[in-house]
């Protein structure tokens, strides 16, 4: 049975929020890559995020989820995160907006590659041919025999890998750990993470007027495009949800046309195309046959 339509509506809107968020965090990232770098960008939005996390949990009463008896995977799937975070940050400044954005369609199929190791899941003959129609996108994106691989798409390579890691290690978490606990330990460790690494050599650059308020909006960015997807998630079906989180892509082409002069690629859009196709068939085939869950916080 499908989701009734005002719930459908909602996680459509849901959904256009996490994708201004996304939107917004890409082109923060790069207005700030001037004055900051990556590991500094990561210590202030995971700064904000840390006070935002404790005030949500002391206004709600849910303080006392922030214990975990997981700690050692909550470490793992943050340095997944944080290497990823820092690669996309990174790549941001490297490459068009819409190549990294259509990388980032690419996690799915990492995930579905490792799930038989690490989640004990099947690969089923429909999944490996979505791996492999998945994959040819990533070329169609990436042309390596024309244009060679430079050093930004390789770290938007990496970060989607590492993304991938994050999201099964968040995958095990779930199963016993809520939400503001795993959003709790992902800001804190970020944080220290963050701060070791821009302070390895005594220096970190402090905002200035023109990129605080860039800042605030990574910060902001990123906690809330992840509860929009969840609230989406938790209203609709993943078939319904996937293809609105796809505006991401040309959404995301044309500003970078329209602010910062990039050439809007057709190859880049028909492998984004091609690797969202793979990834809606693999949704479509674990989900068809199963009742549709809310997710719980």
């Amino acid at each position: 049975m499908s989701a009734p339509v005002s719930n459908t509506l909602k996680a459509v809107l849901w959904m256009m929020g996490a994708v201004v968020s996304f939107s917004a965090m890409a082109v923060a990232g790069r207005e700030m890559s001037f004055q900051l770098d990556t590991f500094e960008i990561m210590t202030y939005r995971s700064l904000i995020g840390v006070v935002i996390v404790i005030v949500i949990a002391f206004s709600t009463g849910k303080t006392r989820e922030f214990r975990t008896n997981r700690l050692g995977l909550n470490i793992l799937r943050n340095m997944f995160h944080f290497v990823g975070q820092n690669l996309w940050f990174f790549a941001v400044t490297m490459i068009p907006l819409a190549h990294l954005f259509a990388f980032e369609f690419s996690v799915p199929i990492w995930v579905t590659l490792a799930a038989p190791f690490l989640l004990s899941e099947k690969l089923s003959r429909l999944r490996v041919a979505a791996v492999f129609i998945g994959f040819a996108g990533i070329l169609m994106v990436t042309r390596p025999w024309v244009a060679g691989l430079s050093i930004g798409i390789i770290a938007a390579a990496l970060c989607a890998i590492c993304f991938a890691g994050t999201a099964i290690a968040t995958k095990k978490l779930t199963s016993n750990q809520s939400i503001i606990c795993i959003l709790f330990w992902m800001t804190v460790l970020q944080l220290i993470f963050g701060l070791i690494c821009a302070g390895y050599d005594g220096d970190i650059a402090l905002p200035t007027y023109d990129t605080l308020h860039w800042v605030i909006i990574v910060g902001l960015g990123g906690l809330f495009a992840h509860f929009c997807i969840t609230t989406a998630l938790a209203l609709a079906p993943a078939t319904i949800v996937l293809p609105v989180d796809f505006t991401r892509l040309p959404i995301i082409a044309l500003i970078g046309m329209l602010f910062y002069n990039e050439h809007l690629d057709i190859w880049v859009i028909l492998g984004a195309i091609i690797i969202f196709g793979s990834n809606y068939v693999n949704i479509w085939s674990e989900t068809r046959n199963k009742p549709i869950n809310a997710l719980n916080n």
